[in-house]
């Protein structure tokens, strides 16, 4: 095995067959068109066969925006199974070879999880090491396919390595607040081992991705909530749909989250921010409602009454009710929770992609971490209702009628319960905050109708009934 810088004509090689394949990536940003790709760092991890290169790419597109974007990609000399074939490469080193996408070869993710053990890469990748126990190696690898922004792989059931696909300088929150929770031996959030990264160790280069535990689990809390939400709506949950189902779940859930946010309390600043920070808050609600409407031009009826609560959510604090702000998980739903044999776990701390890396660390009430749990149990109960209507075909409205009360009502209950969890544990309650709770639901639902509206049309109505929900006079 050799670890080599890449020579610029290697990577110019390979460049002509990546762009197109690029652009196809659930992790590619979209935007203008691409108008140009050069590599930023680039390292030959393995010269084969097969071989290993890992590259960041700098994307320049035709609106002068540019974005980066982190490669692992494998080169045989024989055609790779599709889907992972990307091109026959025609000129360098490798011409004749297949390009194809290594996460999907386990032989080169093998040689990934030695070479971190190692220490690293030259060209670019190298590994900063927060556990003074090794890496182990010999792991079987397999790539999960449930992100949208990133790449995971799981060695075994010990390690899980996460790639930015869309790396940024840093420092990076994901990596900082695990760090702190592993230091503090949080038990309710996966051990950091290492932080992936450019530059020499300790530095401010290109943050690249980490490892953690891989925690085994029966599945995340989304699927679980949907699941028994479902069964409620049917009507086959015991005890009667009223009562019962995931409520001691979610209970729990409140609980964990309550005990995460302690620990951040405690590794983190916190602070009593006042009017003028309370303000400056409404202010980038209102913002983002404004752009919003430019997007989802059904939000534009509820524009008076969510900037309202917004204005009355700043009032709060200048009547003398300051709000404390702490680090947080930052995009805290279901699917960023998972149920182990011992109990609820939190992962996925990197905050909500769209979000400038500068702001995600930013102090910030907890009850948005709540808010944004709260929408989450909402939606798993409009996804198992459109579900269960999808199944039955030719009805009248009085079963459809009672399948969407049970909806509401499972959605009631669980958010209850996960609130009375969070208070148990030493949460503030969520429910003697109803002013602040809401306004952050009311916001976290604009956020939703604008991503609905970009990537999946068909879901636009949740977020939407829930804006007209917390719209609203109280």
């Amino acid at each position: 095995m050799s670890v080599t810088a890449a020579e610029p004509d290697v990577l110019a090689a390979l460049l002509p067959a990546l762009r197109p394949w690029l652009v196809t990536q659930r992790w590619f940003a979209g935007g203008s068109p691409l108008d140009e790709l050069t590599p930023l760092c680039a390292g030959v991890v393995r010269d084969g066969p097969p071989a290993l290169v890992h590259t960041v790419l700098r994307a320049r597109h035709t609106d002068g925006t540019e974005r980066l974007y982190q490669l692992l990609l494998g080169l045989r000399p024989r055609p790779a199974p599709s889907p992972a074939a990307i091109a026959r490469v025609a000129a360098g080193p490798w011409q004749g070879w297949t390009l194809y996408d290594a996460v999907d070869d386990p032989a080169l993710l093998g040689v990934l999880l030695r070479v971190l053990a190692a220490g690293g890469a030259d060209g670019g990748l190298r590994v900063e090491r927060t556990s003074a126990l090794p890496l182990p190696v010999g792991l079987v690898p397999r790539a999960l396919s449930a992100e949208q922004s990133n790449t995971t792989v799981a060695y075994g059931d010990r390690l899980l390595l996460k790639l930015y696909r869309r790396p940024e300088p840093g420092p990076h929150a994901e990596i900082d607040t695990l760090r702190a929770l592993t230091d503090r031996g949080c038990a309710r959030t996966p051990r950091l081992h290492g932080a992936l990264g450019t530059g020499a160790p300790g530095g401010q280069g290109l943050v690249l991705g980490l490892v953690e535990d891989f925690l085994p689990a029966e599945g995340d809390g989304w699927q679980g909530a949907v699941r028994h939400a479902a069964d409620c709506i049917r009507g086959s949950c015991d005890p009667v749909p009223a009562t019962g189902g995931f409520t001691a779940q979610a209970r729990a859930l409140g609980h964990a989250v309550a005990e995460v946010h302690t620990a951040l309390a405690e590794a983190f600043p916190k602070a009593l921010v006042g009017p003028r920070e309370v303000a400056a808050d409404a202010a980038r609600m209102r913002r983002r409602l404004a752009e919003a409407i430019e997007e989802v031009p059904a939000l534009a009826r509820h524009r008076d009454a969510l900037g309202a609560l917004y204005e009355d959510y700043a009032a709060m604090a200048a009547r003398g009710c300051p709000q404390l702000v702490q680090r947080t998980h930052g995009d805290l739903h279901l699917g960023q929770t998972l149920r182990t044999a011992d109990g609820w776990r939190v992962i996925d701390f990197e905050g909500q992609p769209a979000t400038p890396a500068a702001e995600r660390a930013r102090p910030q009430s907890a009850l948005r971490d709540v808010a944004s749990m709260l929408r989450s149990f909402d939606y798993a109960a409009r996804t198992a209702l459109a579900e269960a209507h999808d199944a039955v075909g030719g009805e009248g409205p009085a079963p459809r009628l009672r399948r969407t009360r049970r909806a509401r009502a499972w959605a009631a209950r669980n958010r209850r319960a996960f609130c009375d969890g969070y208070r148990d544990a030493g949460g503030a309650d969520p429910y003697g905050r109803p002013l602040p709770l809401r306004a952050f639901e009311a916001d976290k639902a604009v956020y939703e109708a604008v991503y609905e509206a970009r990537h999946r049309p068909a879901l636009l109505p949740v977020p939407l009934a829930a804006v007209h929900r917390l719209a609203r006079p109280r």
